[in-house]
């Protein structure tokens, strides 16, 4: 389950990346021509982040965009003071 939102779903996907060469027609060539077709990925936006989940605080997978959308619930920042020293 690596790389995959944990509010979207979204996941890696597969595609392809066309390498062409050659002059456009409206520019005064001949036009493109594919010279190779090479499989891909498209890799999704995911952040780690500590949110609240079902009411504990836990680190989770999200998009970028969940994080925009604000499905995302950060935890309150607490007021942590160190105890005084005892030692004097």
């Amino acid at each position: 389950m690596s790389r995959v939102c944990f509010f979207t779903g979204k996941h890696t996907t597969s595609g392809n990346s066309i390498s062409r060469r050659g002059k456009a027609k409206h520019l005064g060539g001949v036009g493109k021509k594919i010279t190779g077709i090479t499989k891909r990925k498209f890799k999704p936006n995911i952040q780690k982040v500590r949110a609240v989940v079902d009411g504990t605080v836990c680190r989770i997978k999200v998009s970028a965009k969940a994080i925009r959308m604000g499905l995302i619930q950060k935890p309150v920042k607490r007021n942590y003071v160190p105890a005084e020293d005892s030692k004097s």
